[in-house]
């Protein structure tokens, strides 16, 4: 969407605060032991309380109230009463929500407790990279730009991009124009960014994989080659300037 009012910009401060304090407390709230129903069971109720509601069930009757993937899913993990989080585990947490007729959408990735296993290094990488790009997304700048900027970086690192995962437009519904806002740079994407629309800025940085995969269950998604993958993202309002990031309260970047 684009925001031509103050009403608008008010309604999705409010829809984004909501999904950005549920991720935080979510992320907070996770320990070893617990399943992934319980964490999602918990997102679900922290959202009903502040009057929003799950935009992945709304909008594709998505089995949780919110994405929760373990260690080799990439994204869209359903949550399971028979899926027990353990030490060193990588999550990704993905959560979007309706509130008053506004969308917003925001995720990220972390290794629960101590890291067993080595995967806070590119837990870092997509949230730095994330970092960069939206730091250089602003009114006329190619879209494309930006997700070569994101492709470069995450290569400056050693890692890949997921080429079928990107960021969107959002603000009126859960996914609007732009459709796509690629983590490498599609030539045949002529679009720019422009002046007070409101998207959904994500990074998908990859060990091994270049592509998702969906399997049997028809959402989770895993990488072609295995591998494991980092997720981190804010909607944000585009200006001529530095973005508004909408999603800030969720503090993935701290």
């Amino acid at each position: 969407m684009s925001i031509t009012k103050e009403s608008e910009l008010t309604g999705m401060q409010k829809v984004s605060e909501a999904v950005a304090r549920t991720l935080k407390e979510m992320r907070n709230f996770a320990r070893p032991g617990m399943t992934t129903k319980e964490l999602d069971d918990f997102g679900g109720q922290f959202l009903k309380d502040l009057g929003a509601k799950s935009a992945p069930y709304l909008t594709y009757g998505f089995p949780g109230w919110t994405c929760i993937s373990v260690n080799k899913e990439f994204c869209h993990g359903i949550p399971s009463d028979k899926r027990i989080l353990r030490e060193g585990d990588l999550i990704n947490i993905d959560v979007s929500a309706e509130l008053g007729g506004f969308w917003s959408d925001n995720g990220g990735s972390f290794v629960l407790g101590t890291d067993v296993y080595q995967h806070q290094k590119l837990v870092e990488a997509s949230k730095q990279i994330l970092h960069k790009a939206i730091d250089n997304i602003k009114s006329g700048v190619r879209i494309s730009d930006i997700g070569f900027l994101i492709e470069t970086e995450a290569k400056k690192r050693g890692y890949k991009v997921i080429k079928n995962l990107t960021g969107h437009g959002v603000g009126r519904s859960l996914h609007e124009a732009p459709a796509e806002i690629a983590n490498y740079r599609d030539r045949f994407n002529l679009a720019k960014f422009k002046k007070n629309s409101v998207v959904a800025i994500e990074t998908f940085i990859s060990t091994t994989s270049s592509y998702a995969e969906t399997l049997k269950d028809g959402w989770t998604m895993v990488g072609n080659k295995g591998g494991f993958m980092a997720q981190h993202e804010h909607t944000i309002v585009v200006t001529d300037g530095k973005p508004i990031i909408l999603t800030a309260m969720n503090e993935i970047w701290n």
